[in-house]
């Protein structure tokens, strides 16, 4: 608790070792994995809590099956739009999320996500792990500020899964 009544946010662990084409990110959640598995996987919550808070997610398709397609867009203020699709390749609930991720300014450079939701009692262990085709996807991905994105959006999924559990 670092304020009043106020929660400590979860801190995500990286795992980025050099020349290798990969990222691991593991993160602990203070709810259950049925939740998170929802927040993933619900398009309408997905869009509260992914990216930046400076952009407003539109979501174009969230298909959030095996052999399901998605595209977010992300929108900021001054009406600058980033594309992101792909396709869910196995989608376990509430286990895992196999997924390609691509990023619509790049096209081309497509990674493989896993996503796996591990229950500990009433929190969620949750590794994404991606898979770039090259050693300079990767780096490009991360030179471009992923880390800091991804630590917003857990911020703000741990924050809409604390309204979940509340009922708000």
């Amino acid at each position: 608790m670092s304020e009043k009544g106020a929660k400590t946010m979860p801190k995500t662990e990286y795992t980025i070792e050099p020349g290798k084409q990969e990222i691991i990110s593991t993160t602990i959640l203070d709810a259950p994995r049925e939740l998170v598995f929802k927040a993933y996987t619900d398009p309408k919550l997905f869009a509260q809590w992914w990216g930046p808070r400076r952009y407003e997610n539109k979501i174009d398709r969230f298909d959030a099956r095996s052999g399901g397609e998605w595209r977010v867009e992300q929108v900021g203020a001054d009406g600058v739009r980033h594309g992101f699709r792909g396709v869910n390749h196995d989608v376990v609930a509430p286990e895992r999320i196999c997924q390609t991720f691509e990023y619509e300014g790049f096209p081309g450079h497509v990674a493989l996500q896993t996503a796996t939701f591990e229950p500990l009692g009433n929190k969620t262990k949750l590794v994404a792990h991606l898979v770039f085709e090259t050693v300079m996807d990767r780096d490009g991905m991360v030179a471009s500020g992923m880390q800091e994105g991804a630590d917003e959006s857990v911020e703000r999924l741990a924050e809409l899964l604390e309204s979940m559990k509340s009922g708000k």
